[in-house]
């Protein structure tokens, strides 16, 4: 399985498990949804993968800018 896919122009990466049961994948779908993640979900020879991205939105740096 690659480990990153384009859905609509944006790509999304793969997160690393193979879901041979539909209750467990849409329960992981949804827990990222909850996370704040965008999923998209394709199904291979009875096999589902999630793939998942998420903006960054803020960005927080510490310390003192560089001079």
């Amino acid at each position: 399985m690659e480990l990153a896919r384009v859905f609509d122009g944006k790509k999304f990466m793969w997160d690393g498990r193979v879901y041979t049961d539909e209750k467990e994948r849409r329960e992981m779908a949804q827990k990222y949804k909850d996370d704040g993640f965008e999923v998209e979900m394709i199904e291979e020879g009875g096999e589902y993968f999630l793939f998942t991205r998420r903006v960054v939105k803020e960005v927080v740096v510490e310390g003192a800018p560089p001079i």
